[in-house]
């Protein structure tokens, strides 16, 4: 991910604009190794730059993960031994509870990680352009969606060719490469397992990948 934030670096140095506004769609955690190092970088991304972090579904079951232990089960299958193995925290046998991983995770979570958990959003929108995790119900407005539905819908989203109130950029749904459609962008291309993390850059209707 250091990678990616020091192209918009350089992209913002190399076409410097009045104001510009950094947008990370969610999933920082899960599926790799480096889940707590990602959390470093975004609260200093946060703090430096005012980025807008929104919550995916892998933060949702994490925050859920730190208010109720017997959510353990459920966030084991989406990757959760990797982000505990990422502060430290590893599964000495098959006996350890879930309430005492959750204790040592409680422990080993940084007050600045708890911040980039508080900023985390739902939804952002400027211009024409609306940033969510996996898309939005069709034929609710914006302001009535379900925040279930922003970090975790798929199929009625993924499959309607209407035009929305506004074009979304989301992620959620792995793509070989972005997918570009008249109603949508997804630019999720399963970096955790291809390596490759896709970075676009938006001035007025242009889209521009970095």
């Amino acid at each position: 991910m250091s990678e990616i934030t020091s192209r918009i670096d350089d992209d913002i140095r190399r076409r410097p604009i009045a104001h510009t506004i950094e947008v990370y769609l969610g999933d920082y955690i899960d599926r790799g190794p480096d889940s707590s190092t990602v959390l470093d970088l975004l609260a200093v991304r946060l703090v430096a730059n005012r980025a807008v972090c929104l919550r995916g579904n892998h933060e949702a079951v994490m925050e859920g993960f730190l208010q109720d232990p017997a959510i353990l089960p459920y966030w084991l299958q989406l990757g959760g031994m990797q982000t505990l193995a990422s502060y430290g925290i590893e599964l000495r046998d098959e006996n350890e509870t879930a309430f005492n991983l959750h204790r040592h995770f409680v422990d080993a979570f940084p007050r600045e990680h708890e911040l980039v958990m508080r900023c985390l959003r739902n939804q952002f929108s400027c211009g024409d352009f609306l940033f969510v995790h996996a898309g939005i119900r069709p034929d609710v407005p914006i302001e009535h969606q379900d925040p279930n539905d922003l970090i975790w819908i798929r199929d009625e989203f993924l499959d309607s060719t209407q035009r929305h109130e506004r074009f979304v950029v989301h992620g959620h749904t792995p793509v070989p490469h972005p997918d570009i459609r008249p109603n949508r962008i997804n630019i999720d291309t399963a970096a955790w397992r291809t390596g490759t993390l896709t970075c676009i850059a938006i001035e007025g209707s242009t889209i521009l990948f970095l």
